[in-house]
């Protein structure tokens, strides 16, 4: 081959030149684009709950005792309890959010709140929209019925009406156990409580906790002995990709459990000590 022209050495050399600057400024774009762990830390919920003075909690607050309403209209229950130990060990006051069991994800989806407080069930499908703590409450899932009820177990709800609460877990435990149940879905747990009350549905499925507590303020009720599910682990719900503000819930609720404050909440609302382990047992 012939040798290159002063002229074209030239341009190659610019282009040469071209490309190097521009891949050096795709680098400082990539660079700056992507937050340092100082950075991360600094837009952490943690520190913009510290910074506000606000820890913003959605509980529910139709669902005695975990979240209700008092005389005057304030939020009130095992849940919030919770939510006022947890601002209180941050140093900021607590708001509670009252929220569905079907709103508690999009709660968290679109920052209306820092955190879920209201009978969380940790599952591996919710576990891909949201994060979740450790436990801070077990509970089996069982049948409450009128006291006159033959139902003693899912086998006997073949054909019967099945109360459930809508963006719970209950229904499709309920259709596993036995596809010829009916289910009736319902915007809140008292709603559900309500139409078994009036005959409008032959039982109801929801948290041992929850519907011990209600049959006990109702005598025409009574709940089964056995469990529609295996023991279900309650958590607090968070955002994803916020790791330090999981690791500090996750390290407060170690010393809220380990210290009795947990136990003595659970008295105080439920009447009795708490009735299953925290760890799961395999």
């Amino acid at each position: 081959m012939g040798r290159r022209r002063p002229h074209a050495r030239r341009l190659a050399a610019i282009s040469a030149i071209s490309v190097s600057a521009l891949a050096a400024t795709s680098l400082l774009a990539a660079c700056s684009s992507s937050q340092s762990p100082a950075a991360q830390s600094q837009n952490s919920t943690l520190q913009k709950v510290t910074r506000s003075g606000t820890l913003r909690v959605a509980s529910c607050l139709t669902f005695p005792p975990f979240g209700s309403t008092d005389k005057a209209n304030r939020p009130q229950g095992f849940d919030v309890d919770v939510a006022k130990a947890m601002a209180k060990a941050l140093g900021v006051k607590a708001k509670i959010v009252d929220t569905t069991s079907a709103n508690r994800i999009p709660n968290l989806r679109t920052h209306k709140v820092d955190a879920v407080i209201c009978n969380f069930t940790t599952t591996a499908e919710r576990a891909k929209q949201v994060a979740f703590s450790d436990p801070y409450i077990v509970a089996g899932e069982v049948l409450m019925v009128k006291k006159s009820s033959h139902i003693a177990s899912l086998k006997d709800l073949s054909g019967k009406k099945v109360a459930v609460t809508k963006g719970s877990t209950n229904g499709a435990a309920v259709k596993d156990g036995n596809p010829k149940a009916q289910i009736q879905e319902y915007d809140t747990s008292a709603a559900a409580v309500l139409a078994v009350k009036q005959g409008q549905a032959d039982a109801m499925v929801e948290d041992s906790n929850f519907l011990n507590y209600q049959a006990k303020s109702d005598p025409s009720l009574k709940v089964t002995k056995v469990s529609v599910v295996p023991l279900e682990y309650n958590a607090i719900g968070v955002g994803q990709g916020d790791p330090d503000w999981l690791q500090w819930i996750n390290t407060w609720l170690r010393e809220f459990n380990t210290s009795g404050q947990n136990a003595a909440l659970y008295k105080k609302w439920f009447g009795v000590k708490p009735v299953y382990p925290l760890n799961p047992s395999y």
